[in-house]
């Protein structure tokens, strides 16, 4: 190569070098944050809803309809109490179904259950004596059937 060409790179290499050098950019400060809108509260829970926490039979109910002394078998002449407890936040409609046999209807009785807890007594009495035989007892929250019982009448 002749010196010349030499030179000439040189100088042109030189001139890259010192331009760069010139062209730095000017340091640059980062962007504000965007506003941010403060996050939502938290959506309430939902209350809790109702449910039956006991079925007793028996063939007496105290003030606070309770059964006193829980039974699966009755005379003739009882009358025949269910006591329901319940608890829950938030109200409910329960039921009670009760059926002789194979499924004949003796009485279905509805309550209002109020939130909080509850303890609901339904009864059945027959003036003229029960039949001998086989009982069941459906408890319905809601529509759903949540507790059964069978109990017998000798």
């Amino acid at each position: 190569m002749t010196r010349s060409v030499v030179l000439t790179l040189a100088a042109a290499l030189g001139g890259v070098l010192l331009l760069a050098g010139c062209n730095r950019d000017a340091p640059t400060t980062a962007p504000p944050p965007a506003p941010t809108a403060p996050e939502p509260p938290p959506a309430p829970t939902p209350p809790a809803p109702a449910t039956v926490t006991s079925v007793e039979l028996g063939n007496a109910v105290d003030d606070q309809n309770r059964v006193s002394t829980p039974a699966s078998e009755f005379a003739t002449t009882d009358t025949i109490y269910a006591s329901v407890g319940t608890e829950g936040e938030s109200a409910a409609k329960l039921a009670a179904r009760w059926t002789f046999g194979e499924g004949q209807l003796v009485r279905n009785t509805e309550a209002d259950v109020a939130a909080g807890p509850q303890v609901i007594a339904f009864d059945i009495h027959h003036p003229e004596g029960w039949p001998v035989g086989t009982y069941k007892l459906e408890i319905s929250l809601d529509g759903t059937v949540v507790e059964t019982r069978e109990f017998s009448v000798k």
